[in-house]
């Protein structure tokens, strides 16, 4: 019996490669930016019922576990540099992240400059990008600033003395370039592992960098309904749906493209935030949706293909010429 090779594990499998390819990039980013965006309700609920390190360390730990159980079923999980860039990634997406927008908010920080501040990430990204040789065209350059108009319209009103101290911005400013290089890391080096195992990878490790500060917290958690449903969600909806549908986008599109749909997340929050919890929606916030969208529209449009060279157009056919007879000799020549 001839042997088989053995299969590269840090490889995506052919339904992870073909699967995504049947919907197009707007249907997939439409729904990473709804899907995404209802984790932040979902958040401000669970942080009412427990502390925020302990609440992290809760989620990713389940959504590190569920991922794990998947990609050992398919014989998937990475080796060697795939699974260390993969660890890199969840430092810096998930535990850098996620952790410094929660520290900042328990510290005091207004949820709309918290909203703010990380929607600069696409302007962020593209400077990371630039620097790793990632060109940015002047089409995106508008994109770029319309989209952070339209954020700053959307949270303009909310934004206020919050009487945070600096300690508390610090923890914003890491959140920020957390999840900015972790996307630029992810696409250049941590896109081509299968997609079930980097995940896993990525929870795993967040979760154990920050299970120090969650025992530091006590591991406070009351326990009530509430708490679980909203932990549960973040857990299927935001780990599990959300980051699956963020790692395909990084796998198929360029850095930036994919980076522009944060400048949706804090007008789509506010419209979440209103049909979930009921806070006021104004005009200037639906304002500010639509800006936004414009300028993600500008800058994940591709870009227009070079035309063609006509062709030249074929040599006329020469007609043949008609054969002349030879003259005859003149008599007495």
């Amino acid at each position: 019996m001839a042997m088989q090779p053995p299969r590269n594990l840090s490889a995506p499998s052919d339904a992870a490669r073909t699967a995504p390819r049947a919907l197009p990039a707007a249907t997939l980013g439409l729904a990473f930016v709804l899907l995404w965006c209802t984790g932040y309700p979902a958040a401000k609920i669970a942080l009412t019922h427990g502390a925020p390190f302990t609440l992290l360390t809760l989620r990713f730990a389940c959504a590190g576990l569920i991922w794990t159980i998947l990609a050992l079923s398919a014989s998937a999980w990475p080796r060697g540099r795939a699974a260390w860039h993969s660890a890199v990634v969840g430092a810096l997406s998930l535990a850098l992240q996620f952790g410094g927008v929660y520290l900042s908010v328990a510290l005091g920080v207004n949820i709309g400059i918290t909203a703010l501040v990380i929607g600069t990430m696409p302007i962020v990204t593209a400077l990371m990008g630039l620097s790793l040789g990632e060109a940015v065209r002047p089409l995106q350059w508008l994109g770029f600033a319309l989209g952070f108009g339209g954020v700053a319209l959307a949270v303009g009103e909310r934004i206020g003395g919050d009487g945070a101290g600096l300690g508390a911005y610090l923890a914003l400013f890491a959140g920020l370039i957390g999840v900015s290089a972790g996307t630029v890391y992810q696409k250049r080096h941590a896109s081509a592992v299968d997609l079930r195992a980097g995940l896993a990878v990525q929870h795993l490790v967040a979760a154990l960098l920050l299970l120090p500060l969650a025992l530091y917290e006590g591991l406070r958690l009351d326990g009530s309904a509430a708490l679980g449903v909203s932990v549960g969600w973040m857990v299927t909806v935001n780990s599990l749906l959300a980051f699956g549908l963020f790692f395909v986008l990084l796998r198929r599109g360029a850095v930036n493209q994919v980076a522009t749909l944060f400048f949706l997340m804090p007008p789509v929050t506010a419209v979440v935030d209103y049909l979930v919890l009921g806070d006021p929606l104004s005009v200037q916030q639906l304002a500010g949706l639509a800006l936004a969208a414009g300028g993600v529209y500008l800058a994940t449009r591709p870009p227009a293909a070079p035309r063609a060279p006509a062709a030249a157009a074929p040599p006329a056919l020469s007609r043949p010429r008609a054969a002349i007879p030879r003259s005859c000799r003149a008599p007495g020549g």
